[in-house]
């Protein structure tokens, strides 16, 4: 049974940072694009970041996060993570991790056909 287990979110001032952790049981995540998505109330599900299987790895993101937040792998201990930086009050959502239906990414939801139940991120100050 594939499960995402997001931690790591919170209440952050702006200019702070987080790390968001997604743990995943059920399959190896080393054969599989893994993503963030983020929601904030009223707005649809948006992409965040992603990460292809296989080395060299691949990594996109969302114009309004590149160079602040990075998103990285540790096959050995099944976990995706995202390093946020430089929060602003903008980022404020719920960061969704999710599983790629094969090695490669997208921006489109319907590529990731597992979710996990979601962390919350404030950025106030």
């Amino acid at each position: 049974q594939v499960q995402l287990v997001e931690s790591g979110g919170g209440l952050a001032q702006p200019g702070g940072s987080l790390r968001l952790s997604c743990a995943a049981s059920g399959f190896d995540i080393s054969g599989y694009g893994m993503g963030w998505y983020r929601q904030a109330p009223g707005k649809e599900r948006e992409f965040v970041a992603a990460i292809t299987s296989g080395d060299p790895e691949s990594k996109d993101y969302v114009d309004s996060v590149k160079g602040r937040f990075t998103i990285a792998r540790d096959n050995a201990k099944n976990t995706v993570y995202l390093q946020m930086n430089s929060l602003k009050p903008e980022d404020t959502a719920q960061y969704y991790c999710a599983k790629s239906h094969h090695l490669w990414i997208t921006r489109l939801i319907s590529t990731y056909d597992s979710w996990g139940q979601g962390t919350q991120v404030t950025v106030s100050s």
